[in-house]
């Protein structure tokens, strides 16, 4: 079930490790002359920066900082056009090794999300991964700040930064004052669902708009899910996100929330505020959609 969530950009609470991520690039030797020096003069991201995105989110980030990139995700999502003819590198949960260790990389990107089952796969092939926090939208923001001075592109992860930081705020300042609503996040995968803590991507959009987590004080993303306990929490809302199969796993909540008569008891229920999340705008890892799912969100705790 791990893996499943992880295919989604989406995953279960791992360790996040400092990575090593400086370039190495070719200094020429024979300086130009000078009437040639325009003409020689090599773009910011020169011909030695190989670099393999294996998730989607990262993908799209790469794309607004206008890096090329060597290997791409393969995904039913559509992948900006700057990557048409890219070689696919598999899927996020599970790239083809051999292929991305062919493309002879500088770098290579994942989330930390999925660093605990890749990175011992990496190292068997001898490859170092760099692994991004994209748990919340200030993680991902600080991380695009660092691929932005890693590869010359501050102005462009300046820009995104603080365009995200105002659509935010101003998303925010339109839910303040109004009263907390108390919130269950499940996170569901074909057969089986988790319960998702403050410190999930859901779970950080929510407490940006004010809403309350019923489950506190955890360490992790995730928890299995004791019905009974989070009944007793009665939260005012209920929030499904369906990952991996949506279309499936909306079918499971709506087969358990008929099934299981404590589902009835929850006022959320009673009150017909349970809303199930679009995949595209709710991923388990933050991307560059952060903006448009606070503006989703907002009408559901703030109707």
């Amino acid at each position: 079930m791990l893996l499943l969530l992880s295919a989604c950009g989406s995953e279960p609470p791992l360790s996040n490790q400092p990575q090593d991520t400086s370039d190495a690039q070719t200094v020429q030797a024979a300086a130009p002359e000078p009437e040639a020096e325009a003409e020689t003069a090599k773009p910011p991201q020169s011909e030695e920066q190989r670099i393999v995105s294996t998730t989607v989110a990262i993908t799209e980030i790469m794309d607004a900082l206008e890096l090329e990139l060597a290997g791409i995700p393969k995904s039913v999502k559509t992948l900006p056009a700057r990557y048409d003819g890219v070689t696919e590198v598999g899927n996020p949960m599970s790239p083809d090794m051999e292929l991305v260790k062919s493309l002879k990389p500088t770098e290579v990107l994942s989330v930390t999300t999925l660093q605990y089952d890749l990175e011992p796969v990496f190292d068997n092939v001898n490859l170092d991964a760099t692994f991004l926090d994209f748990t919340s939208l200030s993680n991902m923001q600080a991380a695009i700040t660092d691929l932005g001075a890693r590869y010359d592109r501050e102005q462009q992860a300046s820009a995104i930064v603080e365009t995200l930081d105002a659509q935010v705020a101003e998303i925010r300042e339109a839910a303040r004052g109004r009263e907390q609503p108390t919130v269950l996040i499940l996170l569901g995968v074909p057969g089986s669902y988790l319960v998702a803590t403050e410190h999930s991507y859901i779970g950080d959009l929510v407490r940006l708009l004010g809403g309350v987590n019923i489950v506190q004080g955890e360490s992790v993303e995730y928890l299995a899910s004791n019905t009974e306990y989070l009944q007793q929490a009665n939260p005012d809302v209920i929030l499904r996100a369906a990952h991996g199969m949506p279309e499936e796993v909306v079918k499971m909540f709506d087969a358990e929330f008929k099934t299981n008569d404590i589902w009835k008891h929850f006022k959320a229920v009673q009150t017909g505020r349970v809303y199930d999340l679009e995949e595209a705008l709710f991923p388990t890892t933050a991307n560059l959609a952060a903006d448009r799912a606070l503006a989703a969100l907002a009408e559901m705790l703030y109707p």
